[in-house]
């Protein structure tokens, strides 16, 4: 989900000010919009970011517990009923994984037109291959 927002603010022009490498010179603006934009961050600049996630998976949000119950609760509150927490939990899971695909759908949308996500809705290009199920 944060996948999906990133991409409709960082296609809307919304950028950091600043540097996202000052010893390369790279400023968050020079970063191009859709899929392209991760190859114009450095090599390190990446690492970073995996490092960091990789930080997150292993120390604070541990993968081996697969019930995903990590004791925070559903906005602060303790589920009680376990039936309950099962259901928001698999919800939780599901949501999680349509968000995975539509972030994937949107960027093998872009590799097929060319077009960024923004620039297909502004085209009117969002159905691919000119297909249309209402035409004759």
């Amino acid at each position: 989900m944060v996948a999906v927002v990133g991409n409709i603010v960082h296609n809307s022009h919304i950028v950091f000010d600043g540097y996202i490498s000052p010893s390369n010179n790279i400023k968050f603006s020079d970063i191009p919009t859709g899929i392209d934009g991760i190859l114009a961050i450095p090599t390190a600049g990446l690492f970073q970011i995996l490092a960091f996630v990789g930080f997150i998976e292993l120390a604070w949000l541990p993968a081996s517990q697969y019930d995903g119950d990590y004791g925070v609760g559903w906005f602060g509150n303790k589920i009680l009923d376990p039936d309950e927490r099962a259901r928001k939990l698999n919800v939780e899971l599901n949501n999680g994984r349509l968000a995975m695909i539509g972030i994937l759908g949107n960027m093998v949308g872009e590799v097929v037109t060319g077009q960024t996500m923004y620039e297909q809705y502004m085209s009117g290009n969002i159905i691919p291959f000119n297909f249309s199920p209402f035409d004759g």
